[in-house]
C-alpha cells in the first residue's frame, strides 16, 4: 500500500481511498469533496477502534485474575511462583485498592515473602494452619534474614524428623531400647523429650531451647502435648507430628521427676553411676533437670566433657522453665556451628519462634478480627505488656506512674492539656494495646487521654483484650488469649515491657522489636529513670551457670564473649546482644 502523505497546502491534491483499497489522486472538485466526506468517515471509524482498544487494554491490565484473587483486609493478594536458584518460592503479591477499602487495610509492603526468605518449608496443607503462611500480611518485613546455613539446617532437621519422629522404624526400634532397658545395637536417631512445664511464656521460651539444642545435637524434639500444646500451636514439621505419643512408656512419669529421681544426670554425676557406666551398660535414657532450682552438678550440663558424654544417650528427658540459648553459646563444641547459624546473635529466637510457633487456627482467629477491629486503621500501634509482682491487689499508683513517665520522658506518647483545649486536631492517631491480668491501668490511661486532649492534636485510643485478673496456666481459654495477646503486642511498632517477664520476651523476639522496659519498682515507688531501651531484643536466661568447666572453678559468665551480657532488667542474668565488631 502506498503512503499516505497529508500537504498543508490547500491548493495540493487531496487523497482519497478507492474501491480496491489503492490511494488515487484527483485534481477535480467534485471528487475532491466525495474524497474528503468518505475520508471524514474513515477516520471517525478508526477513532474509535482506537479507543476501543484503549478501554480493552486499560480493563486487563487493571483487573485481578478471578482464580488468583483473595480479597484480605482490604488488599488484592495473589499468590504468584516465583523460581529462584532451581527452587520454587512462594510469594505473596498485595495491591492495594482504591476506594473505600484503604481505610479498613493492612498497612502492608507491595511484596510479601510468605515463606520468610527460606525460613519456612513450603508443602503444608494452608487451611489447616493460617497463620503459618498468612502471618506476614501482618508483620513489617523482618530486618533479620536466616542465614543459608541455618536454612539448610532446617531442612535438614526436617528429614531427620521425617525419617525418626513418631511411630517410624527408627522410632519403634529406639523405644524398644526405652522400654527393655537395654543397650541394644546402636540406631541412627536420638531423641530430646521436652516436658510440658511452668507458664505459657516460659513454655515457648524454653520449647525454642530445647529445639536448637535438638539442632545441635542432631537429635529428634518430641513435644510433650500436655494440656493445651495442640490447641494453641501448629505442627512446625512437615508430614511427621512433633508431639509425643500418648503410649510414650515414660509419660506418667514426667510429673513425678525432679533432682532425687534415679536417672536425674546431676544425681547420676554425685553417685558416680554416669561417669562409671560403660557404653554397653548405659542409661536408656537420663533426665535433665534445668529448672531454676538445680543445682552445680545439673548445670554441668554446660559443659564440653559432659555433652560429650550425654551423646550417647538415645533418650534425653528435659524439664526446664528457663530459656538457656545464652549459655549454649558458651559452650566451645557448638561455637562455630553457632556462629554460622546465626551471625546476628540478637535474632536466635525471633528466627526460631517465627519457624516452630504458628497459632493455631482459632487462636489466630482471635488475633486478626482483634487486630483488624482496633489496631488496623491506627497510623501507629503502641504495645504495652504490664506484669506486676507485688503482692496485694492493684491497680497500684506507683506502677501507673511509672508507665505514664516512661511513655512522657521516651517521648512514646503525647502529654495531656489539661488548661485548654486543642483546636487544631492532628489527623494521626495512634492505637495503644494494653495486656495485664488487672483491667485498672488500662481504664486509667483511656480515661486520661478521653477526658483531655493532647498537646499535639493527636488521637489516642486505648484497648485490652482481657483481664483475667489471675494467672489461670491449666485453662485452655486463658492460654488461648494468652497466646493471642502476646502475639497481638509483637505486631505493634513500639514496644514497653515489664521487668522479668517471659510474656514481654516472646512478644519482643517475635516482633523483632527492642523495648522499652519498665524497671521493676523497689519498696512500691516508682523508679528513676522510669525504663530503658534494651540492648537486643533476646530474651534474658533469669538462671544461668557461672561456672568454669576448664579451670573447675566460679567465673562471671557474663563476661567471657563480648555476645554475652547481663540482662538490663535481671543483673545476674544472661541474653545475647550483638557484637558489632563481629559483624
Amino acid at each position: 500500500m502506498k503512503r499516505l502523505r497529508r500537504n498543508p497546502d490547500e491548493s495540493d491534491p487531496e487523497t482519497t481511498p478507492d474501491p480496491d483499497g489503492e490511494v488515487s489522486f484527483s485534481k477535480d472538485q467534485h471528487e475532491r469533496k466525495c474524497g474528503l466526506s468518505s475520508m471524514k468517515m474513515m477516520g471517525f471509524f478508526v477513532v474509535a477502534l482506537m479507543v476501543v482498544s484503549v478501554v480493552f487494554s486499560v480493563s486487563v491490565v487493571l483487573q485481578d485474575p478471578p482464580s488468583d484473587g483473595v480479597l484480605e483486609s482490604g488488599k488484592n493478594v495473589r499468590f504468584l511462583d516465583v523460581m529462584e536458584s532451581s527452587k520454587e518460592e512462594q510469594v505473596l503479591e498485595v495491591q492495594p485498592q482504591k476506594g473505600p477499602v484503604d481505610d479498613d487495610a493492612l498497612s502492608i509492603e507491595v511484596r510479601k515473602d510468605k515463606l520468610l526468605g527460606g525460613l519456612l518449608a513450603a508443602g503444608f496443607d494452608e487451611t489447616s494452619c493460617v497463620s503459618r503462611y498468612q502471618s506476614v500480611l501482618y508483620r513489617k518485613e523482618s530486618q533479620h534474614k536466616p542465614s543459608p546455613y541455618l536454612i539448610s539446617r532446617l531442612r535438614s532437621y526436617e528429614a531427620l524428623h521425617k525419617r525418626c519422629g513418631p511411630y517410624t522404624e527408627s522410632y519403634n526400634k529406639t523405644l524398644e531400647k526405652l522400654k527393655t532397658g537395654h543397650h541394644l545395637e546402636s540406631t541412627d536417631c536420638n531423641y530430646l523429650v521436652w516436658i510440658s512445664f511452668s507458664g505459657l511464656g516460659n513454655r515457648i521460651l524454653t520449647l525454642a531451647s530445647a529445639f536448637l539444642y535438638a539442632l545441635l545435637t542432631n537429635r529428634v524434639l518430641l513435644v510433650d502435648p500436655g494440656t493445651d500444646m495442640v490447641d494453641l500451636f501448629c505442627e512446625p514439621f512437615p508430614e511427621v507430628s512433633w508431639f509425643l505419643p500418648l503410649d510414650f512408656p515414660l509419660k506418667n512419669q514426667f510429673d513425678s521427676f525432679d533432682q532425687k529421681s534415679p536417672h536425674c544426670y546431676g544425681r547420676m554425676l554425685k553417685n558416680n553411676s554416669f561417669a562409671n557406666s560403660s557404653k554397653s551398660i548405659l542409661a536408656p535414657f537420663v533426665y535433665l533437670h534445668l529448672v531454676h532450682d538445680y543445682d552445680d552438678q545439673d548445670k554441668l550440663f554446660f559443659c564440653d566433657e559432659d555433652q560429650t558424654s550425654l551423646q550417647e544417650v538415645p533418650w534425653l528427658i528435659m524439664k526446664t522453665d528457663n530459656y538457656f540459648v545464652p549459655s549454649l553459646f558458651l559452650i566451645p563444641t557448638f561455637e562455630q556451628q553457632l556462629s554460622n547459624l546465626f551471625p546476628r546473635k540478637e535474632a536466635v529466637f525471633h528466627l526460631l519462634g517465627r519457624y516452630i510457633f504458628h497459632p493455631t487456627n482459632p487462636v489466630w482467629g482471635l488475633i486478626t478480627r482483634y487486630y483488624q477491629a482496633y489496631l488496623a486503621k491506627a497510623d501507629e500501634r503502641i504495645g504495652i505488656q504490664i506484669r506486676v509482682f507485688d503482692t496485694g491487689t492493684g491497680p497500684f499508683q506507683h506502677v501507673l506512674d511509672q508507665i505514664i513517665a516512661c511513655t512522657l520522658k521516651e517521648n512514646l506518647l503525647p502529654d495531656i492539656s489539661t488548661e485548654k483545649p486543642i483546636i487544631n486536631q492532628s489527623q494521626k492517631s495512634k492505637a495503644v494495646l494494653v495486656t495485664s491480668l488487672s483491667g485498672g491501668y488500662f481504664e486509667r490511661l483511656r480515661d486520661m487521654y478521653w477526658e483531655h486532649p493532647t498537646v499535639t492534636g493527636e488521637v489516642i485510643g486505648f484497648y485490652q483484650p482481657s483481664h483475667e485478673e489471675y494467672q489461670q496456666t491449666e485453662k485452655q481459654f486463658h492460654n488461648r488469649k494468652a497466646w493471642a495477646e502476646m502475639y497481638l503486642l509483637s505486631l505493634t511498632d513500639v514496644l514497653i515491657t515489664s521487668s522479668w517477664s517471659t510474656f514481654g520476651y516472646v512478644a519482643q523476639s517475635l516482633g523483632g522489636l527492642k523495648p522499652w522496659i519498665l524497671y521493676k519498682p523497689e519498696n512500691r515507688t516508682a523508679p528513676d529513670p522510669p525504663c530503658g531501651r534494651v540492648m537486643s531484643m533476646e530474651p534474658c536466661f533469669h538462671a544461668p551457670p557461672f561456672y568454669d568447666c576448664k579451670a573447675k572453678r566460679g567465673i562471671d559468665t557474663g563476661a567471657v564473649v563480648p555476645h554475652v551480657r547481663h540482662c538490663e532488667d535481671m543483673s545476674w542474668g544472661l541474653k545475647l546482644v550483638d557484637n558489632e565488631s563481629e559483624l
